[in-house]
């Protein structure tokens, strides 16, 4: 009973800041200013804008997912046969990136993109013209993919470093070539840490709206961007907490493709 005990506060703050706000999305998201149930804030996710800025949503982060797997499982590959430990420098620096500030990072990209920042300036001194970088779709997938990265290639990284040699070598022993291991041993066994990085780029670069603010401007919105001015400017949290619950859906799912595919929590990222 006494070891019980020490789980109190854990439970006491999984009550306060994860039950307690949840109840809230839900009560705000399925009730109307005057208290009363009503599915009108979930179904409004149907309308014209707010189903623009869900596709967008959609297809800009699968769009960042995508790069972010490309990029990321030969760096991974790179990574393991190279026998670099988990604890290594170069590990470390892919890390480093995610002690510094969210917002920080993605203001950083604000400034080399921007009209008279640093990517401009040095094509002015190239003598060559000035890109439309900021304020684009092209520029939140950028932002995306440089936030999220690290988040594709530790999992895979770390179901790869689990892969036994043997397992390679007996592959080549048998006559497989380069493309046949990477198909049929290295993609299959490594599939785990594909799913949960996936989830993991997928879920926040669909949910966000600090990167479309930065590097969209009020030209793109994204369903996150929506949501978000509902709660701040037009103080509607209920129609906010509905499209929230919308989300949740999504969310929902994520989780339960990694329950089915990585049922031992191989492609945990730590």
């Amino acid at each position: 009973m006494s070891k019980k005990l020490l789980a109190a506060p854990y439970l006491v703050w999984i009550a306060g800041f994860i039950i307690i706000p949840l109840a809230l999305i839900v009560y705000y998201g399925l009730t109307d200013r005057d208290g009363a149930f009503t599915l009108a804030n979930v179904v409004s996710i149907g309308t014209p804008e707010h189903r623009k800025a869900l596709w967008l949503s959609l297809w800009l982060s699968l769009l960042s997912t995508i790069v972010c797997l490309v990029l990321a499982y030969p760096l991974a590959m790179i990574l393991r046969n190279r026998g670099v430990g988990r604890g290594s420098f170069i590990v470390f620096i892919f890390i480093l990136p995610m002690w510094m500030n969210f917002l920080l990072r993605t203001m950083a990209w604000q400034t080399l993109l921007e009209k008279n920042g640093v990517i401009n300036g040095i094509l002015s001194l190239l003598h060559l013209p000035n890109q439309n970088l900021i304020n684009t779709a092209g520029a939140i997938i950028l932002g995306m993919v440089y936030n999220f990265l690290p988040f594709m290639v530790l999992p895979i990284y770390n179901v790869l470093c689990k892969i036994d040699d043997d397992t390679i070598n007996a592959a080549s022993d048998l006559g497989a070539n380069s493309i046949q291991t990477l198909l049929r041993i290295w993609f299959p066994l490594s599939v785990p840490g594909v799913i949960s990085g996936i989830t993991m780029v997928f879920v926040p670069a669909f949910t966000t709206f600090v990167i479309s603010n930065l590097l969209g401007g009020s030209k793109i919105l994204l369903i996150g961007n929506v949501i978000e001015q509902e709660f701040t400017r037009g103080s509607n949290w209920h129609l906010g907490s509905g499209l929230s619950l919308v989300l949740m859906v999504f969310i929902l799912l994520s989780m339960a493709v990694i329950a089915k595919y990585d049922k031992n929590g191989e492609g945990s990222a730590f």
